[in-house]
């Protein structure tokens, strides 16, 4: 089942705390005799979820995280909105390493404590309207404000992995991500979020993909092409990286790559190809990149030295 977007204005539907209910003219033994019934369900000291509500969100991928983010502003206070990493979280971004143990949620600067409560952050920033958007009523920030705000507070390689994410799913555009960039000129780490933007692209399809991108560029290289369909007198197949200048190919080669000994077989088999088409091919591991970047540079870097000392030609 899916999480279809609400309006902002339909905020925390089915979530509920104490004062609420105690302002709706529930007394403390009504209360008691609702959550003894089922008519409501406690999510944390003073905030409740209603029976329809606690039926169906645990069915969803994301429904215990949603709850524990539903009542978390609801006891903040009717200006938080659920932000950063749980955003992340909640519109199926893809994030750099595993997500922070707490909850982050961001409320208007000046309005309230910046102290967040037991297992939440606070961020204090501006919340424009067009920056907010919902998920069954729990305010959240827009998919572009949320790559924006990592971006900002995140290194290259993190913010790029959100980015490339968000694009490539379709979830939002650069022109979408360049206009909350417009709209806040002057905060923190802005830069280094248009700079994330720029770098950006939807054609990568994993954070594998995103972080090689960024090591390559780190160490020196030069961009390659992205999902690219090699041939011959036929098909060959779609390589993750390719600099055709040097006529050399990189694959990322995710854990399960290789776990089905028929899909060994076929990669195999098509590197055969690749390199009869008079291409260099490099493999390289998310271990790889992340604990010995400048080896898989290097490796690289000898397979355009190779392929530029053949004679032989590669057909641009």
């Amino acid at each position: 089942m899916s999480i279809e977007y609400v309006s902002p204005n339909a905020r925390l539907a089915g979530i509920v705390t104490t004062g609420q209910l105690r302002a709706a003219g529930k007394s403390a033994r009504q209360i008691r005799a609702m959550l003894d019934d089922g008519r409501l369900v406690r999510l944390s000291v003073g905030v409740y979820a209603t029976a329809d509500l606690a039926e169906l969100v645990p069915r969803l991928d994301i429904g215990a995280l949603l709850l524990a983010a539903g009542a978390a502003v609801a006891r903040l206070g009717p200006s938080a909105v659920v932000s950063h990493e749980t955003a992340a979280l909640l519109h199926g971004l893809s994030l750099l390493g595993a997500p922070p143990a707490v909850l982050t949620v961001t409320r208007p600067s000046g309005v309230g404590s910046r102290s967040g409560k037991p297992g939440v952050r606070i961020h204090c920033a501006a919340l424009p309207a067009e920056h907010v958007g919902g998920r069954l009523g729990v305010p959240v920030t827009t998919v572009p404000r949320t790559v924006v705000d990592l971006a900002r507070m995140l290194d290259l390689r993190a913010g790029v992995v959100v980015a490339d994410s968000a694009l490539q799913q379709k979830l939002t555009s650069r022109r979408e991500l360049l206009a909350v960039i417009a709209a806040c000129p002057r905060w923190r780490g802005v830069r280094t979020a248009a700079h994330v933007v720029e770098f950006a692209d939807a054609k990568a399809e994993s954070p594998l993909e995103s972080l090689a991108r960024v090591v390559f560029a780190e160490c020196g290289l030069p961009p390659p092409e992205l999902q690219v369909e090699i041939r011959d007198s036929g098909f060959i197949g779609r390589v993750d990286f390719l600099w055709r200048k040097f006529r050399t190919v990189a694959e990322a080669d995710g854990a399960a790559k290789y776990e089905d000994r028929s899909r060994a077989s076929y990669e195999f088999r098509r590197d055969a190809r690749l390199r009869d088409a008079g291409l260099e091919v490099v493999h390289f591991t998310w271990k790889d990149i992340t604990s010995d970047a400048a080896a898989v540079a290097s490796s690289i870097r000898r397979a355009f030295e190779r392929a530029c000392s053949r004679r032989d030609s590669w057909p641009a």
